[in-house]
Formats: structure tokens, sequence, C-alpha cells
């Protein structure tokens, strides 16, 4: 299954271990325009618990253990003939792709997506700090679960990209165990298990805050692109 917009192409083309390649795996969450806002930086929308989250993690980052994922609005660093060169059935209109916006990042502070990501390259993890506003509302007062999954499929999807490059989600199962309240702050904890091949096989749970609460668990199947190579 390929999933554009929710899914988003994965476009970090970088291999675990390598000191160049954070630079790479940053750069899908920047632009090829110059964007000064920094979507994943605290705003007053942020929750005390989505700062404080956002604050400790960035302590980690001083000693080099934990980086730090910038996000921005508009397009990744891929431009179409890149994609056209990767997936050689495809077709990506240009005129659509000079309107791309990425889109957990397409609505206004405060009334959809609001998140951070962190990885750890010695642990091969990725942390998201996830609030979700008004906008992303399923039954009255709680996160929709087309919502939870986006941001799932999105952490999953950057601990295959650091693993092994530019991935397209494959497969995607997420068991639902409590809803979300809107407005609260989750954390999203992923982890590569094992790569066979062109397969990365990603896990992750969803937990509140505090971590006291389990809202769900997913498990995921990655496949690396390649020039010529199929999909399936």
């Amino acid at each position: 299954m390929l999933r554009s917009g929710a899914a988003r192409l994965r476009t970090l083309g970088a291999r675990r271990g390598d000191a160049g390649n954070a630079g790479l795996a940053q750069r899908w969450f920047s632009s090829e325009k110059l964007i000064p806002k920094d979507r994943s930086l605290p705003n007053p929308s942020w929750s005390k618990e989505l700062r404080l989250l956002f604050e400790q993690f960035m302590k980690k980052c001083e000693d080099g253990s934990w980086t730090h994922m910038p996000s921005y609005m508009y397009k990744n660093t891929l431009s179409t003939q890149d994609f056209k060169t990767l997936i050689h059935d495809g077709k990506l209109p240009s005129k659509q792709m000079s309107q791309a916006q990425l889109f957990t990042r397409s609505f206004e502070e405060g009334l959809g997506f609001e998140y951070v990501m962190f990885y750890n390259n010695a642990e091969n993890r990725t942390v998201c700090f996830f609030q979700g506003g008004p906008y992303l509302q399923g039954a009255p007062g709680f996160l929709h679960g087309g919502a939870i999954s986006t941001m799932i499929d999105a952490t999953l999807g950057t601990s295959a990209m650091i693993a092994m490059g530019i991935v397209m989600t494959a497969n995607l199962n997420i068991t639902f165990k409590r809803p979300i309240p809107l407005g609260s702050a989750v954390v999203i904890n992923s982890q590569v298990d094992k790569i066979e091949g062109r397969k990365v096989f990603v896990s992750c749970n969803v937990r509140s805050a505090d971590e006291k609460t389990l809202h769900s668990e997913a498990t995921s199947l990655f496949i690396k692109l390649e020039p010529g190579k199929s999909l399936t």
C-alpha cells in the first residue's frame, strides 16, 4: 500500500552510522525554499506537557545522543524527477507538485498536528511528541483514529528512513487501546526491529505524556525504493 499524504513520501537518504546522513535525514523536514519558521518549535498552542517534553529532549541533544528534527510546511528536497527515477511506474503531475505541502503541517497553528521528533542513531529509535488540535476530532472530545494513525505512520517512517534511506509504507497495523483526548500530549516511541534486504520492520507504542496510559500499539513494514525495482 502506497501512502501519499498521511504517510508522506519518505525522503531521508540516510544510513545508520554515517555522520553525513544525519544532515540528509533532517532535510526531509526542511524545504527547497527558504522557510524561516520551523514548525517543530514551541508556539502558543503548545500545552505545558508538550513544552516540558520538548525541553527535556533538547537537553538530551546537548551531548549528541539525540538529534532534534526541524519540520517545515513545504515540499521536501527530492525533485519530481528524483521520484520518477525511483518510481518508474509512477506519475507526478507538476502542477500538483508545485502546490504541495506536507500534510501534517498544512493546518494553522494549534488547529491540527502539533508535534516534534527526535532520533537516536545508537538506539535505532525515533520519539515523537504529539498534540492533536480541534480540527482532528473524531468522537466528541477525542482525537480521530486517522489522525493518530497519520502520526504513527510518520514516526515509524522516520525510523525506517534513518535506517535504510528512501522508503515507502507497505503495511501498517495499529491496535487502538484507549482514545486520546483532544489537546492532550502523547509520546510515540518507535524503533527498528529488523531489516531484511529492502524491507524494514518497525514498531511503536503511543502513551500519555506521563507514560502511564497506553493508547495504541503498531507494527509496520517499509520498502526501500531503488531505481528500476518494483515497489512490491
